[in-house]
């Protein structure tokens, strides 16, 4: 806060909303966006490295590499989407734990599970109690991007797993009959032209992503929504210098164009990458470029 705001009583109109906008707790909340837009930047590329794991695996010759994937996209697209949130983070948190429990504590003689608690040695737990709070707030985080790519890495293979069946077959089977082996033939004819049909899917995918940050208030990392929450909340003399009412719909109103505003330059980046992706391609698009060439 700038030194003309210490005393709200004095200011008015724009200068106290000025003043108000750039509290401390205002400064949360643009961090929040930070937060939310790095949760993007890292989740999108995970999540499609665990989509075509799962997309190959689910394609793989060797049945029981197949059966994995295929389970894989089918647990995880049939569960709603909060119950794997809620889950992957008490799982993948424990999973750690134990891994540090085994290897920092050889010699523990007790049980972990005790009843309904999960109890392992002091120095096997994530993170440590001594740890600074960025380290609490950034392994927070992490454990979120890891379960958003998981999550939506189901549905991205589920994506990927289409648009390879939709490679035309002869194309491959003319690239093996050329003398190109299974992975080649997989890596230079397969996975190059897959995109194409794979960026509608995608595309769409990315927005659902982008719809479902606020879900980090349910991993415990507090987003923007949380803060539009608690900002436009009633706000009296008593707990606040600038007091107000209840002004969540505005707060809310503004995250509406943050998202939409998010969305349409999603969209014109994509048609771009579609345009690029179709140039001189067998499909419908790829024909409509040649038409209006012509």
């Amino acid at each position: 806060m700038f030194d003309h705001c210490t005393d709200p009583g004095t200011l008015d109109g724009l200068s106290w909303l000025y003043c108000y906008l750039t509290t401390g707790k205002h400064q949360s909340m643009y961090w929040a966006i930070g937060t939310v837009l790095l949760l993007l930047v890292i989740t999108a590329p995970a999540a499609l490295i665990f989509g075509f794991g799962g997309a190959t695996a689910a394609r793989s010759r060797f049945a029981p590499l197949s059966w994995l994937g295929r389970g894989y996209i089918a647990i995880v697209r049939g569960v709603p989407d909060i119950a794997f949130f809620l889950f992957f983070v008490i799982a993948l948190d424990q999973a750690f734990e134990y891994v540090r429990h085994k290897i920092k504590c050889p010699d523990w003689d007790q049980p972990i599970r005790q009843g309904n608690d999960f109890v392992v040695c002091a120095a096997a737990k994530l993170p440590l109690s001594t740890s600074p709070q960025w380290v609490h707030e950034t392994y927070g985080f992490f454990l979120a991007v890891l379960t958003f790519a998981i999550v939506f890495g189901a549905f991205a293979a589920n994506v990927l797993y289409g648009a390879m069946q939709a490679v035309p077959k002869a194309q491959i089977e003319t690239a093996e009959a050329y003398g190109m082996s299974h992975r080649q033939s997989f890596w230079r004819i397969l996975v190059p032209q897959m995109w194409v049909y794979a960026l509608p899917g995608l595309s769409n995918l990315w927005m659902v992503l982008i719809k479902a940050t606020p879900l980090l208030f349910l991993l415990g990392v507090e987003d923007i929504v949380y803060w539009a929450r608690e900002l436009g909340g009633s706000k009296t003399r008593q707990f606040t210098d600038f007091p107000h009412g209840d002004w969540r719909m505005w707060y809310f109103a503004a995250l509406l164009v943050f998202y939409l505003m998010f969305t349409r330059v999603s969209e014109i980046i994509l048609g771009r990458i579609m345009l690029r992706l179709t140039k001189g391609q067998a499909t419908t698009a790829g024909e409509a470029q040649r038409k209006a060439a012509v």
